[in-house]
């Protein structure tokens, strides 16, 4: 199985901004964690990172036909991007959002989630491990 791992924007700034929210591992960390973890699942994982919204949609767009889930934490388009939205919609993959803090209980405008309609699950607050928990829900539904 092949599946596509999507950070938004800041998320390369993991270790550096809010540490008190999103922990002192670095972006690299995540990276490293989620490819031992699918390695040890047999899974071929894609690490992908951008900080610009047309970006994801691209990366999104030609998951189809390679991909059969994706792993996607929209970052701060989570709140704003209809495009990312649309995106999820149109490949038609199986995808998990994924938040390393618990949004729910955030700011307001944390609360809308345009990418969760496209979504069969959300994960929120369970820190790095949200991605490893997103990868078995795709392995467990792709069976």
């Amino acid at each position: 199985m092949k599946i596509l791992v999507i950070n938004g924007p800041n998320l390369n700034m993991l270790g550096i901004r809010e540490p008190d929210i999103y922990g002192k591992n670095t972006y690299n960390d995540l990276c490293e964690l989620i490819t031992d973890y699918a390695d040890k699942k047999g899974v071929e994982v894609k690490l992908f990172q951008s900080n610009h919204e047309g970006a994801l949609v691209d990366e999104i767009q030609a998951a189809y036909g390679n991909f059969a889930g994706i792993v996607i934490n929209p970052a701060a388009y989570t709140h704003t991007s209809v495009a990312i939205l649309d995106a999820v919609k149109s490949v038609g993959i199986p995808t998990v959002e994924v938040h390393i803090s618990a949004v729910e209980t955030r700011e307001d405008f944390r609360q809308v989630s345009f990418v969760r309609k496209a979504c069969i699950k959300t994960i929120t607050g369970l820190g790095f491990d949200g991605y490893l928990r997103a990868i078995d829900t795709l392995t467990q539904n792709g069976k």
